[in-house]
């Protein structure tokens, strides 16, 4: 799992079947102090997340395909939760 800002929406006019119906959010990967950490992805949306919320994503098939309800489709990488706050207890990074 990694932590994301979604930082737009992606619409496709031709997608798979499995897709239909589904929002795909473009997502930037963030480190623990909020700075970008790589390049942005493309995830289903299965909380209702929306530009600029930081999120939680998950990037393995199976944890994505159950999240958002469709199991055996060409899922990979969905939004799972909106994220609220993050508390790091002192000393946890080192």
């Amino acid at each position: 799992m990694l932590i994301g800002r979604v930082i737009g929406e992606v619409w496709a006019t031709q997608k798979h079947a499995s897709h239909e119906g589904q929002k795909i959010l473009y997502v930037q990967p963030l480190d623990l102090d909020g700075a970008e950490k790589g390049d942005p992805v493309l995830a289903l949306d299965a909380v209702g997340a929306g530009v600029g919320e930081r999120v939680l994503v998950v990037m393995e098939g199976f944890s994505a395909m159950t999240a958002v309800g469709r199991p055996n489709s060409p899922i990979s990488t969905a939004v799972i939760g909106i994220i609220d706050t993050v508390e790091l207890e002192p000393g946890a990074r080192e």
